[in-house]
């Protein structure tokens, strides 16, 4: 991969944290991804299974983590399959991972090629009671194709009816919402490749560009610094198009006196970063837009410091509700009677934001993370508030992303990215 390697210390770490959770004689299978056709002999560019990366950063296809703490052969506790490489396939997909490379990028001692699976696990099988399936539980899941991991999972059942099946997702929810320092420090490189993206566009930006040439300088940015690219499908919003919460079209025109709002982060290690920022194409706010972006990021502001340990999810975004229904009505877009007379279900301040104010990011953009459980440090949320307003063709939405601290105010990533409208007026304007 083109990203400089990351200390195997950090998935020994995590494979140590795992198995610390495991059952007494239980096994615990990880897969990679597939790679998906497009048509004809194209295919998706590969992405690997978060999961089988966070406990060995393999990062390459058709590979299987096996991990045993208590098996009797102490060479069969961490175990690495791995696809065959040799000569030929060096010449047409360049060199894959060997024993050697496997255990200066992972830890793990054991390789195996991954023609000898079924008769190894088969062994590994007769010696352990439990074995722990990867399973996709994120609140958002909703996979409709049917995964190597879903495929493996079947198989499993059908051929050792007899075991006991747990589940890894649950320890994973928990582990993965905890970033190590190691973590941060990727993602840092993340939202620093980000705030690089963010500032050439600034200089970029004029009356007259198209949203896809924008998105084509963001993406130029990432890919000079080792990126593969965007962590998610960017949003390149200019005018009413701002409006539209998923608007990813990217298409049009960005006219003289209208905002534009960009909602994209670089992805560096697997790791994902994600921004929001909103500023004048013709690198002057009017006073009415002024007043819209100054009360967003009040909330934002305020927002980020109730992201503490202990900090209930639901209670968080009630409080959230609150500071925007008074902004609102600051701004003359609701009054009084608009909230004595709210669904409770659908507060009146969701007229102008909709969606939520923070979800966890790390490996996945939405990451891993147990939402009925308290707040912990070193968990790392977004701050995305956001006021949406069709009748003026503006919506405004800020976002950072914040690490939550022992004690006192989060540390935010991205705390060189511009967001003051002094700071983005001039930079665009010098």
């Amino acid at each position: 991969m083109r990203y400089e390697p990351i200390s195997r210390d950090l998935f020994i770490h995590h494979r140590k944290n795992f198995v610390a959770q495991m059952k007494p004689n239980s096994l615990a299978v990880f897969n990679s991804n597939d790679i998906y056709p497009i048509g004809a002999d194209s295919t998706i560019p590969f992405q690997q299974d978060r999961n089988i990366y966070y406990l060995s950063g393999v990062d390459q296809e058709e590979s299987i983590l096996v991990i045993f703490p208590d098996a009797p052969k102490k060479e069969h506790r961490e175990i690495l399959f791995l696809k065959e490489t040799n000569a030929h396939i060096a010449v047409w997909e360049g060199e894959k991972i060997d024993e050697e490379k496997a255990l200066a990028l992972t830890g793990i001692k054991t390789v195996y090629w991954l023609k000898d699976f079924q008769k190894i696990f088969h062994e590994l099988m007769a010696q352990c009671e439990t074995v722990y399936i990867n399973t996709n539980e994120h609140y958002r899941a909703n996979a409709e194709t049917e995964t190597r991991e879903m495929r493996f999972n079947k198989w499993l059942r059908e051929k050792y009816p007899a075991h006991q099946v747990a589940k890894s997702n649950p320890i994973l929810q928990k582990l993965r919402s905890i970033k190590h320092e190691l973590e941060l420090e990727v993602m840092q490189k993340a939202c620093n490749i980000t705030n690089k993206a963010f500032r050439r566009v600034l200089e970029f930006m004029k009356p007259g560009v198209w949203e896809y040439e924008i998105e084509a300088e963001v993406m130029h940015e990432f890919l000079i610094n080792r990126s593969r690219g965007f962590a998610y499908t960017p949003i390149i919003a200019s005018g009413i198009n701002a409006t539209v919460l998923h608007y990813i079209e990217n298409k049009h025109q960005c006219k003289e006196g209208d905002l534009i709002l960009f909602d994209f982060g670089a992805e560096y290690a697997n790791y994902c970063s994600d921004m929001s920022r909103t500023i004048p194409v013709n690198g002057k706010f009017s006073e009415r837009q002024k007043q819209i972006y100054n009360s967003v990021n009040k909330v934002k502001k305020e927002a980020t410091k109730l992201l503490v340990p202990g900090t209930d999810w639901t209670e968080y975004h009630k409080e959230v509700g609150k500071m925007m229904t008074s902004e609102l009505l600051d701004l003359k877009l609701l009054d009084k009677a608009d909230v004595q007379n709210e669904d409770p279900k659908w507060p009146a301040y969701k007229k102008y934001f909709m969606h939520g104010t923070s979800h966890h990011i790390g490996l996945d953009t939405h990451d891993y993370g147990l939402l009925h459980e308290p707040m912990q440090a070193n968990q790392v949320f977004t701050v995305e508030p956001g006021i949406y307003i069709p009748e003026e063709n503006l919506g405004i939405r800020l976002e950072d992303d914040v690490v939550i601290q022992e004690k006192g105010e989060p540390v935010n990533l991205m705390g060189d990215i511009p967001i003051e409208i002094e700071e983005i007026e001039e930079l665009m304007n010098k």
